[in-house]
């Protein structure tokens, strides 16, 4: 057993050194890689499932519980293997183990030795006409009580003598398939061996493309180096630089708006004063024109002299409202703003961008070298890896695993051709004894239903009916036979029962419960010179702990067989994939990166020019006198209303050329405020939005530049003192990515060939199918049932026979019966009743003696 067991075990290991793989592994890697080896699908099922008869063989395992209770005996075990049990010394210890087996095999012998003798000197009796063979029935009070007592009885045990025959016609019909189901189970556990053997190669094709991958990935961050070293090292400046730079933009932008204000405020302080003397000369004009028509002779008769009066006074009001003399030029601001554009601060600006955007590149063109020789770093270590795996002798190891899968295919296969004749004899063995059971059983069930049937309770017992008589007959064919063959039968389940109890105790309880691994896993027991057998094996060193029972654990959960055999003691995966060997050389490159930056935000130029337009003067202008005076009227009246308030005056004038010639004023006056006096509102208008930019813009404009100016300088510091650190930092954060791929492509490679690769599950099913289905499963379980279910109705068939014999006389037809000479002596009951009609001096048959009645004797 120990050594089908190793070799079973050792299969896939037979050089030390296969690999294969079973369920799927996967890891994450940096930059969403995902490594999954390919995934294995095995037809044979991790578990043996009896179906519904398993329910059976349940209730033989709790029988057996009670009859062999006892725990696996360990010691005994070890000593038979190692060749020293000795019977004189440990048969204390076999005796106590199979006590309970040893009583029950006892009182199957007792049965078979007393059941032939009782039924030979029964027969012996009923032949002289005793023991009940004399054809004569007493009559009793209670008899019919007895015969319904004895039937029922009869037919309870006939019934569970059926189910003991179900039992053993289930067990047998499960051999009937046992062949072929073997057939279909060995053929599909060769299946998944060499799908086993398949898949090997295949993973280890995938774990080498993992390579290229995780390889192709690195290249496309080396390819890529100028986005994210360069774009890292640029986002680490950005919140220092790009601040400052906007602000330097946006000044440009105020410089020009302010440019543009200053213009428009010197265009319309120059519009304003032309339009403000050719205003005063038209209001003096037209001023006379009216004073000269209201010399008219007609402005001295009242009522007219009133209103010429009223025109006269409102005279004083045709005057300029604007003083233009308290604004003074903005000339010289204007051209101090002129000078500070002749320097292109925009341009200085867009190349303080564009030396701050350039790092990318810069950093790009400064590491084509050590890209470069990054790259030929990591090919070298795809040829190490390739390496490692031509180092494992996998397609010899493999070669000789397929040998070894083949010829044990053909011996199963030529072996399965002789077992199939052997079954065909133990199958119609076992149909035989049911068969013989099942006729025994059916004897009595027909001696039942025909006594039952036909009895008939007014025929006297030398009256019956022929079917109440052939009930009885049935009865005693019955009896005979169960006398004839019960103690056959009882040697057939003693035998069976001895043989499937132990094999089922000692082996396959103890190799479900893991004990019999236990037992062998003890250090010098299969060889007295090995402390581990496994590890002499495989290593020829007994001192490594590589146990039956470990080997068929990690094989049952899926587990490579590097892991699983240890084989680290022969080839050290970890040694030869030595992640800090290969990945401290792309550490030392990088170490060795020197990148140069001069970032330069804004020069000399640009700070005088930032300085000039700090101190253009537009913060000195009398903002508040513009603002007084570009929000009065040009006029002190508006022309408009004055010119409508004359032509209403001049209405109530009497026609004539006064009226006409003060409505013709009046005409002039609308002209004037049309032609003059609304280009000179919009030109106040300008004005004062333009003083309004210039004062916005002029308000903290030292400050705002004094703290760009300060900014400029803090960042222009931190690039000048930090730039190294940083590129420091981006550098290490940088290499820790590409390093990273192959660290997480290393680990993955080592724990995939570690604990993934050549995944022993499929040995693993293929002991639990040797054993736990085929011998125990197939064999064991199935003769378990059929001794169970033949041991009960063969029991059973002893007080079968005993009610069946007791019965018969109630069902068979008497030669004799009980006579009662005096009626007076009759019990009055029987009289009144008639239950066996007894009347006086009457005779039950002719041919029957005269008896006396038992009442007097």
């Amino acid at each position: 057993m120990a050594r089908t067991l190793s070799f079973l075990l050792l299969l896939p290991g037979l050089c030390g050194n296969s690999i294969s793989g079973g369920q799927p592994s996967s890891t994450n890697t940096p930059g969403d890689l995902n490594y999954e080896l390919p995934t294995a699908n095995y037809e044979t099922q991790d578990s043996y499932k009896a179906g519904p008869i398993g329910i059976l063989f349940q209730m033989v395992h709790i029988f057996l519980h009670t009859v062999q209770p006892n725990a696996f005996p360990e010691d005994i075990f070890r000593k038979v293997i190692q060749k020293m049990f000795e019977p004189s010394v440990d048969f204390d210890k076999v005796l106590n183990y199979e006590i309970g087996i040893i009583i029950c095999a006892l009182l199957g012998l007792l049965f078979v030795i007393l059941m032939p003798l009782v039924g030979y000197f029964f027969c012996v009796c009923r032949c002289c006409n005793k023991c009940g063979g004399k054809m004569h029935q007493r009559q009793k009070e209670n008899g019919p009580f007895q015969r319904k007592c004895f039937a029922i009885s009869l037919l309870v045990i006939c019934i569970i003598i059926s189910f003991g025959i179900f039992c053993g016609f289930v067990a047998n019909h499960s051999v009937r398939t046992r062949i072929k189901r073997t057939r279909i189970l060995a053929n599909s556990n060769f299946k998944d061996l060499r799908t086993l053997l398949n898949q090997t190669p295949e993973q280890i094709q995938f774990i080498l493309a993992q390579y290229n991958t995780t390889k192709d990935k690195a290249f496309s961050d080396l390819n890529s180096i100028n986005s994210l070293l360069g774009g890292g090292i640029h986002e680490r400046l950005r919140p220092s630089v790009i601040p400052v730079l906007d602000e330097i933009k946006s000044m440009v932008t105020v410089i020009k708006e302010t440019k543009k204000a200053l213009e428009s405020t010197k265009g319309s302080l120059q519009s304003l004063r032309d339009g403000t003397a050719q205003l005063s000369s038209n209001l003096t004009d037209v001023k006379a024109s009216i004073q000269r028509s209201l010399s008219d002779p007609t402005c001295s008769v009242h009522p007219a002299s009133e209103t010429c009066n009223s025109i006269r006074t409102s005279l004083s009001q045709l005057e300029g409202n604007l003083d233009l003399s308290q604004l003074p030029p903005v000339d010289r601001e204007l051209n101090n703003v002129n000078n500070v554009l002749r320097t292109d601060l925009d341009g200085l600006v867009q190349k303080g961008y564009q030396s701050f955007n350039d790092i990318p590149k810069r950093v790009q063109h400064q590491t084509k070298n050590i890209v470069a020789d990054v790259k030929s770093i990591l090919n070298s270590i795809g040829s190490s890896v390739d390496d490692v795996t031509q180092q494992i002798p996998i397609e010899s190891t493999l070669s000789k695993f397929a040998v070894h899968i083949n010829n044990t295919e053909s011996r199963i296969h030529r072996s399965l051709h002789t077992l199939e004749e052997y079954d065909s004899y133990w199958w119609l063995g076992g149909l035989v004894i049911c068969s013989l059971l099942t006729l025994i059983v059916i004897f009595y069930y027909l001696g039942l239903l025909c006594g039952v049937c036909g009895y008939d309770r007014q025929a006297t017992p030398t009256r019956r009916g022929c079917i109440s008589h052939t009930g009885g007959v049935f009865l005693m064919v019955g009896v005979g036979l169960s006398f004839l063959f019960c103690w056959i039968l009882m040697i057939i389940v003693i035998v069976t029962f001895v043989i499937g109890t132990n094999v089922e105790k000692l082996i396959c309880e103890s190799y479900a419960n893991r004990k019999l691994f236990q037992v062998l896993d003890t250090p010098y027991l299969l060889n007295e010179n090995w402390q581990y057998y496994l590890s002499g094996i495989i290593f020829n060193k007994s001192d490594i702990r590589l146990t039956f029972g470990q080997v068929y654990s990690d094989c049952k959960n899926n587990r490579g067989v590097y892991a699983t055999l240890h084989l680290e003691n022969r080839f050290n995966i970890s040694k030869h994939l030595n992640i800090n060997e290969h990945t401290e050389s792309i550490s030392n490159e990088f170490e060795n990166l020197n990148i140069n930056f001069n970032i330069v935000l804004l020069d000399t130029a640009g700070r005088t020019n930032l300085e000039d337009f700090a101190a253009c003067g537009i913060d000195k202008i009398n903002y508040a006198t513009y603002l007084s005076q570009t929000g009065k009227h040009p006029v002190k009246v508006n022309l408009l209303s004055f010119a409508y308030d004359l032509e209403t005056k001049a209405n109530h004038l009497p026609p004539g050329n006064l009226r006409q010639s003060l409505k013709r004023d009046a005409e002039t006056i609308k002209m004037i405020h049309r032609l003059q006096i609304i280009p000179m509102e919009q030109s106040l208008g300008t004005l004062r939005q333009s003083i309004k930019t210039l004062q916005h813009i002029s308000n903290g404009l030292m400050d705002r530049i004094a703290k760009i100016l300060t900014s400029l300088d803090s960042a222009q510091n931190f690039i000048t003192n930090n730039i190294t650190s940083v590129i420091n930092d981006e550098t290490k954060k940088y290499v820790k990515t590409i390093v990273g791929y192959f660290e997480q492509y290393l680990l993955w490679a080592e724990f995939s060939i570690r604990e993934k690769m050549v995944s022993c599950k499929p040995v693993a099913t293929a002991l639990d199918s040797a054993v736990n289905v085929l011998l125990c499963g197939y064999v064991v379980s199935p003769l378990n049932l059929f001794w169970f279910g033949i041991g009960k109705a063969t029991v059973f068939l002893l007080p079968a026979l005993i009610f069946a014999v007791k019965l018969a006389k109630y069902y068979r037809r008497m030669d004799s019966e009980d006579v009662y000479d005096d009626v007076e002596t009759i019990p009055m009951k029987n009289m009144e009743n008639g239950n066996n009609g007894y009347h006086k001096d009457h005779l039950y048959g002719i041919h029957n003696p005269v008896m006396t009645s038992p009442l007097h004797r």
